[in-house]
């Protein structure tokens, strides 16, 4: 293990939080970091998986997580939301082979780690989460939704919390509603209106995430909004009658991008217990060698 993550103090959860980890975010932050090169046994290229590792074991040794999932993205040609919109993260590049060799490598180590994670054919990492939320949530008990996307935050529920771990400070509802403008369970919405470029989903020309919070203010939903497109024009806010005129205009535009916004959390074939399991020791020594990890790296992993 090399480095630090500079992170916060642990954060006090009851024994009951579950953990939901979008994993291949940061898997690809340890892939554009700047650091010098590693290789495994084999010499491929393995800082991706170094720098994932650090923020597993830093999760794991601080925060002690007695329930945790891990949700990977695999590269989708074929998808539910592709079908919908083919043009969907068009803009997205394919990740190269030798990153797709590390998230292989990643995997094995959580699977060594006796840790739950899981990817689709079919859909996002994203819709892992929300319906693994959807499944774990139950009165009392805090999800941790551990994501750099803020897509994310439309899971928060009462105690819940979004955390991009090791960068930023948790967020619950009120601060979600502070930080965008909306509440979670607006951010879908909020989304379909003003478009999200990073996904290439197309939204309102001219209408951006601040002028989509103020309208979800006054409409509520989306809904509320579409059926109520008259009002727009009353509100005190600059371009009103232009901004209706543009909402008219692309109504389906925003009906086709609320699709492509919503996580799904229907997914059933998900394992449901996500307790950690017992270590596989000879797995685990395997892959510290096969990455050429200190003799010391082992030991750490077993009591962590």
């Amino acid at each position: 293990m090399h480095g630090t993550i500079n992170n916060e103090a642990p954060l006090a959860t009851p024994d009951s939080a579950v953990w939901l980890i979008d994993a291949s975010i940061y898997v690809f932050r340890a892939w554009f970091e700047r650091c010098p090169p590693r290789y495994d046994d084999q010499h491929h290229p393995v800082n991706a998986v170094h720098g994932f590792l650090r923020f597993v074991y830093q999760l794991l040794s601080s925060e002690k997580p007695a329930q945790i999932a891990f949700a990977f993205d695999t590269s989708l040609k074929d998808s539910e939301r592709k079908r919908l919109y083919p043009a969907y993260k068009a803009n997205r590049q394919s990740a190269p082979e030798e990153l797709r060799y590390q998230f292989q490598l990643c995997r094995d180590f959580l699977s060594a780690l006796g840790l739950v994670q899981a990817s689709s054919t079919s859909h996002e990492a994203d819709d892992l989460i929300g319906s693994w939320a959807n499944q774990q949530r139950r009165p009392g008990q805090r999800l941790l939704i551990i994501s750099g996307d803020k897509d994310l935050t439309q899971l928060v529920r009462e105690q819940d919390l979004w955390w991009d771990y090791g960068r930023r400070r948790p967020y619950n509802a009120g601060t979600i509603k502070s930080e965008l403008g909306v509440w979670p369970e607006q951010v879908a919405d909020q989304l379909a209106i003003a478009g999200d470029r990073s996904d290439n989903i197309p939204g309102v020309p001219g209408v951006g995430m601040a002028t989509a919070a103020k309208l979800l203010k006054r409409f509520g939903t989306l809904e509320n909004l579409l059926a109520n497109t008259g009002d727009i024009a009353t509100m005190q806010i600059r371009g009103a009658v232009l901004i209706r005129d543009r909402i008219r205009q692309y109504r389906d535009t925003i009906l086709l991008a609320r699709q492509l916004t919503g996580i799904r959390d229907h997914l059933s074939d998900l394992p449901d217990n996500l307790t950690r399991g017992p270590v596989d020791p000879a797995q685990l020594e395997q892959l510290c060698r096969q990455l050429n990890l200190e003799s010391s790296c082992h030991q750490r992993w077993m009591q962590v």
